[in-house]
């Protein structure tokens, strides 16, 4: 394994955002759509996380309804002053388990950070996202409510997630945005069409999420469809269903063959090319897989410490225009249905 540095680093989210371990970590498969989570060992991997050097610690209100913000609550509580807390408002669920709405006007966002601040049991959010975007509310009322929660000392910095590079710079005049969360990785380039771009222009660090593609990139998935639970929210997206998913189970080939000249796993490798392809860009990235595993922890903080050499990165290049399905069965919620 090529060796970077001793430790994972940190690095600054945004123009006088907080310094963060330069990869974070993912909470959202502690509480809900990865199956049955052993709740012991998801809060040895917090653990192990801080001792790792991680720092940032993502959640968001809709995972479980409430229930993850809750289950970090004790961690958040004997860790406060070591950790960046980010979590998200605008995806909003009933009792319909299939249904997800968008809010993004100014009640609906000082109810949902009380409600998280409550959850969560602190006083301040340090990094709060709009999780997704309502193109039927004027983006400057919403991001305008959201500068009055770090104006009250409610939230420390903002955050969005799925927005084009436009929307990145409408909201960056009107407020400071310190990160930008979209899905980035081998499998999902589809950011680098225009939003990472505006990022790397007005200083936001870039936080991607799903940066293993939900598990494919782990090469854990020769036939998803059949090995999934019912549980497991992968079972119905496209890339893990029939066809798609032996088709995309063979592109992992040039993957595996550089992870065995490192001495290193395709997770490590496709984690790798993140931050070497933010590098590219002159982006500040801060990758944020989700595991409840501890050695998962180990080897996914361990590729911060990989390096890839030019032939290598040009091996994986082709990757993400070969991928068979989308993202999600339904992509009108993301910034793809609104880039230009």
């Amino acid at each position: 394994m090529t060796e970077r540095s001793s430790g994972i680093g940190q690095v600054e989210l945004g123009g006088g955002g907080p310094l963060v371990g330069v990869q974070g970590l993912g909470c959202m498969g502690m509480s809900e759509f990865y199956g049955e989570t052993d709740e012991a060992a998801a809060r040895q991997t917090l653990d192990a996380a801080l001792d790792a050097g991680v720092t940032l610690f993502d959640t968001a209100d809709i995972y479980g309804r409430g229930a993850n913000e809750e289950f970090l609550a004790p961690f958040v509580a004997a860790h406060r002053d070591g950790i960046t807390l980010a979590t998200k408002f605008a995806i909003e669920r009933n009792d319909d388990p299939a249904y997800r709405g968008i809010r993004n006007d100014r009640a609906y966002i000082r109810r949902s950070v009380e409600a998280s601040l409550r959850r969560l049991g602190t006083d301040v959010i340090d990094l709060y996202y709009m999780h997704r975007r309502d193109p039927g509310v004027p983006f400057a009322e919403s991001v305008g409510a959201m500068a009055e929660l770090v104006q009250e000392g409610k939230v420390r910095h903002l955050g969005l997630s799925e927005v084009t590079g436009a929307e990145l710079r409408e909201a960056h005049a009107v407020h400071p945005i310190a990160a930008l969360q979209s899905e980035w990785s081998l499998f999902s380039r589809d950011v680098e069409r225009s939003a990472v771009g505006a990022a790397a222009e007005l200083g936001v660090a870039f936080v991607p999420y799903s940066p293993l593609g939900r598990g494919f990139l782990t090469g854990s998935f020769a036939d998803a469809g059949k090995e999934l639970s019912e549980a497991d929210f992968r079972k119905f997206q496209p890339r893990f269903t029939g066809d798609n998913a032996k088709a995309n189970a063979a592109l992992l080939a040039p993957v595996r063959e550089i992870a065995d000249a490192h001495g290193a796993t395709p997770a490590q490798i496709a984690l790798a090319w993140v931050q070497q392809r933010a590098e590219v860009h002159g982006l500040t990235v801060v990758p944020i897989p989700g595991t409840r595993r501890p050695d998962r922890l180990a080897e996914n903080t361990a590729a911060t410490r990989i390096t890839l050499t030019g032939a290598e990165l040009a091996l994986l290049e082709p990757i993400a225009d070969r991928v068979a399905g989308d993202r999600y069965p339904d992509m009108s919620f993301t910034s793809v249905a609104r880039e230009g």
